[in-house]
């Protein structure tokens, strides 16, 4: 999941980040806060998912194009 970022991200840093959220939004507040990410997160990934398909598709265009001129 962190092999994308630029920098690397360890096991305390992801305590501090998460005593950080606990500190500003209160135990109260955090499995809504949790939700909300989780549900952002989701549609990220749904959108990229979206993103690649389309990509994939107009390259399939692309090359049964080229492939028609060829003939």
């Amino acid at each position: 999941m962190f092999g994308l970022l630029p920098f690397s991200v360890g096991p305390w840093e992801l305590v501090l980040v998460l005593a950080i959220v606990l500190i500003i939004w209160g135990p109260g507040k955090l499995p809504s806060v949790g939700k909300s990410v989780g549900k952002a997160l989701h549609e990220f990934r749904r959108s990229r998912d979206e993103i690649d398909e389309i990509n994939e598709e107009g390259q399939i265009v692309e090359k049964a194009g080229a492939s028609k001129k060829e003939s």
